[in-house]
């Protein structure tokens, strides 16, 4: 017999982003229903959480889980390592400066999404359906979600958490700009036998980002940005040719190095929807935002999009899809979506540029951020938190100014 359930919230997508929706809002006190099948495929990925990510965590119940087999970043470095004729400077950010301990942690997505979906498992005010949403009605006063079980849920708030490509998205008639980079991340993690002392490096090539993150103990994760017949080529090596190719990239830094099983590719693309929410469709992760892997931004700004909706959806708990409420999201989602995303594609161009005005202007500006202090303070407290480098500027200069 066909079931039919209404829900306050409905939730597609059983990614990091989905099961941290649902979480928040039934924390929030809401009503979910969250849909999708378990993951299958072994993640070998990490993901760097910043401070108020993780801070949405521990207030979920999640970060105490997984913070012992977390490691803590506490420097971020940027090395110039092209070989063009304008050269940036090494660009390094420490917490200390901003007096945090951290500016995060970096996550094995193994640990990460069991975590997630254990506590998603237990808790009380969610309903779980193992099954993909296999049609979409959006009607004027409810968004239904016909599955392929046969089963129908129905909700006053559909959130899109299914991805990239997103179904819920296009049923909601929310178009996409969309560019397709020539690069494709290689990820994989490796040993290394000297202490990375919790510092991450982003070398710049040009072909993207080598981005070493720390693990905990003498490992750290990559993701190494290829042509996508690099990324192939590389992936076919043997144990011992790869790292040696590892080790020599980041200039013998860490030291010997020894790869480990598990190598994934993604080819490198920007999604950006033109509305971030329609016809009682809310988008939130990558159903919200796609970019290339710079500057540990990704689930971050997902965090922050969820963060967002369940406030906005808390002060409308009447109806949380209305029109009202759903164009309340998208105005405060826009800026931070379309700041972050346009300074991640604009530097990641930048590295793929031969023009020497391009160049000129990444060297310049990197520079600028390496020498001046306040000025690189400004950029980490914005990195963590928006609005808090303009908030610790205007506190500078609310403070009084002392006499002789």
């Amino acid at each position: 017999m066909e079931r039919k359930q209404t829900a306050g919230i409905l939730v597609a997508g059983t990614g990091p982003a989905g099961l941290i929706a649902a979480l928040a809002f039934a924390d929030a006190g809401f009503r979910v229903t969250l849909v999708g099948p378990e993951a299958s495929v072994p993640d070998g990925r990490t993901t760097a959480l910043m401070n108020p990510a993780l801070m949405v965590l521990e207030r979920l119940g999640v970060l105490e889980d997984i913070k012992p087999k977390a490691a803590p970043l506490k420097v971020m470095r940027i090395v110039d390592a092209t070989s063009r004729l304008i050269r940036s400077p090494v660009v390094t950010f420490r917490a200390s400066e901003i007096d945090e301990d951290q500016f995060g942690l970096n996550l094995p997505n193994a640990v990460f999404g069991p975590a997630l979906a254990s506590k998603v498992a237990t808790h009380p005010g969610i309903e779980r359906v193992m099954s993909m949403v296999k049609t979409w009605h959006l009607d004027a006063d409810m968004a239904h979600a016909a599955l392929a079980d046969g089963s129908e849920v129905g909700a006053s708030l559909a959130v899109a958490a299914d991805g990239r490509l997103s179904p819920a998205r296009e049923a909601a008639g929310i178009s996409t700009a969309s560019r397709s980079y020539p690069q494709a991340a290689l990820v994989l993690n490796f040993h290394h036998s000297r202490d990375h002392a919790f510092t991450s490096t982003e070398f710049h090539t040009e072909t993207g980002p080598f981005t070493q993150v720390p693990l905990p103990g003498d490992r750290s994760s990559l993701v190494w940005v290829v042509k996508p017949e690099t990324a192939r080529e590389l992936a076919a090596l043997d144990d011992a040719a790869l790292s040696l190719r590892v080790e020599q990239q980041m200039q013998s830094m860490l030291g010997r190095v020894t790869v480990e099983p598990g190598r994934q590719i993604y080819p490198l693309l920007t999604v950006t929807p033109l509305r971030f929410a329609r016809h009682r469709v809310a988008l939130v992760g990558e159903a919200a935002h796609v970019f290339p892997p710079i500057g540990a931004q990704g689930l971050n700004l997902g965090i922050r999009d969820i963060d967002d909706l369940v406030g906005i959806a808390s002060e409308n708990r009447d109806d949380p899809g209305t029109a009202k409420a759903l164009a309340a999201y998208d105005f405060k989602r826009r800026p931070d979506i379309l700041a972050r995303s346009s300074a991640v594609n604009l530097l990641n161009m930048s590295l793929l540029s031969d023009m020497l005005p391009a160049q000129m202007a990444r060297g310049a500006g990197l520079g600028v951020l390496g020498g001046v202090a306040p000025l690189r303070a400004f950029f980490m407290r914005e990195g963590l938190r928006p609005g808090s480098g303009f908030a610790a500027l205007a506190g500078g200069l609310r403070k009084p100014v002392r006499r002789n």
